[in-house]
């Protein structure tokens, strides 16, 4: 039987419990980050020869240049073109949906004129552009994911970019058919069989062969993860994420197989991955129990779910449903499940959560293959003031300010009286050089 950790938010010490089972140690560890650290000052220094040196000793490959490690953009069709028709089918209809639903974010400039007396033919305004170059992180080795390819790589085409450079590690030269097929459906310019930070490190700087771009996304490990916070601020990030979780809120009503595997979909991700369940009834509580303990012995991944499960998993007994929706405010996971009655009126009261499924065939795992919005998620609480990943995530902003001549007469005296009072002189004979008189 799984040691799953069961509470009550009744009991006095359950806030104190569940502070501890929700604790994760962000901070990237010393080795760790020395480590990168070393990489990335490599990777900048020596470039491809770098990239060449640490392909051959991390991912086991016999290479000797940089031309070894791109992958033509022929070879990702036919790995389209070769893949079986189910498979394709999927893939591409997975790639409509999410296409479909992120290009409904895409912002538009704006502008307006300043229809005060005084102000007349001045223009304020925001102007959205695109980024030029992106790179894309795809994680290899112990999986792999065509479904993060999509995710990153096509709200950054509907967004505009113009170029996306797409790294990947091939451990051993093994090369996942369905991502390579993923990246020349997604679009991908260029793709590198590298990885870990010395793959960050090429895009953040670049290489002889490798573009700098101006913004890296995807998942990693944990020396991606170091990598992506030292090289912030040399390029933008998308977020350096924790690890994967789920929430689940259920009247006790869904069938407890359901519920169960819904939380083996986090668990199988890894050993830190946290699947939690809220619910009044502790009758339905120990039935869920049950069908963990049937199931799981069938799943192929059965070691890390169980260790995920017993590290960080819970079944958690609840007054009622608003103090599951108050105890999920407070952990404000990336993926909430709302398996309940009349679920549409229960989201008024989610006010923090990475994605929120709604209704009891409103599975988790719908939203990371094909439902259509991004699976590219706030983790560890964050999504507290962090939003999914999406097309705005790929585009800026740019003010536009044009001040006719009245306007420069009536905004110069109000800006000079803030610059004086600032102590900044310069600033304000700026302004008053435009007034009138």
């Amino acid at each position: 039987m799984i040691a799953i950790t069961r509470m009550n938010s009744g009991d006095a010490d359950f806030n104190a419990r569940l502070d501890a089972l929700l604790a994760f140690e962000a901070t990237q560890d010393d080795t760790v980050d020395k480590t990168v650290a070393a990489i990335l000052a490599d990777v900048r220094a020596r470039g491809d020869e770098a990239l060449v040196d640490y392909t051959r000793r991390f991912d086991r490959l016999t290479v000797e240049a940089m031309t070894a490690l791109e992958i033509p953009p022929r070879v990702l069709r036919q790995a389209l073109a070769d893949l079986p028709p189910p498979q394709r089918v999927a893939l591409e209809t997975a790639a409509a949906r999410v296409r479909d639903y992120h290009q409904r974010q895409r912002q538009s400039s704006w502008q307006y004129e300043d229809d005060a007396a005084d102000m007349r033919g001045t223009m304020l305004g925001q102007k959205v552009t695109p980024l030029d170059r992106v790179g894309l992180y795809v994680p290899g080795g112990k999986a792999s994911y065509p479904s993060s390819v999509l995710m990153n790589a096509i709200p950054a085409r509907v967004a505009g970019v113009r170029e996306l450079i797409m790294v990947v590690p091939t451990p051993n030269g093994e090369r996942n058919p369905l991502v390579l097929a993923a990246a020349a459906l997604a679009g991908v310019d260029r793709v590198f069989t590298l990885g870990g930070a010395q793959a960050i490190g090429a895009l953040a700087y670049g290489t002889q062969t490798v573009p700098k771009v101006d913004k890296i996304v995807g998942p990693g490990n944990a020396y991606v993860a170091a990598a992506k916070r030292r090289v912030y601020g040399i390029v933008g990030i998308d977020m350096v994420a924790g690890p994967s979780e789920i929430l689940i809120i259920c009247d006790g009503q869904t069938n407890p197989d359901w519920v169960a595997m819904d939380l083996f979909s986090q668990a199988e991700h890894d050993e830190l991955a946290q699947s939690i369940l809220l619910c009044p009834d502790a009758a339905y509580l120990d039935r869920v129990a049950q069908a963990i303990d049937t199931l799981l012995p069938e799943m192929p991944r059965r070691a890390v779910i169980s260790a995920a499960l017993e590290n960080r998993g819970a079944l958690i007994q609840v007054r009622d449903l608003d103090d599951a929706c108050a105890i999920a405010n407070r952990i404000a996971p990336e993926h909430l499940e709302l398996s309940v009655a009349d679920a549409d009126a229960w989201v008024t009261r989610i006010r923090h959560a990475g994605a929120i499924f709604i209704g009891r065939y409103s599975s988790e795992s719908l939203g990371d293959y094909c439902a259509g919005p991004n699976h590219v998620l706030p983790t560890s609480g964050s999504a507290r003031f962090s939003s999914p990943l999406g097309v705005y995530d790929f585009q800026k902003r740019s003010s536009l300010i044009r001040v006719s001549p009245a306007g420069a007469n009536t905004l110069g005296r109000v800006a000079a009286i803030l610059a004086k009072g600032e102590g900044l002189p310069a600033h304000a004979r700026s302004a008053e050089y435009r007034l009138e008189d």
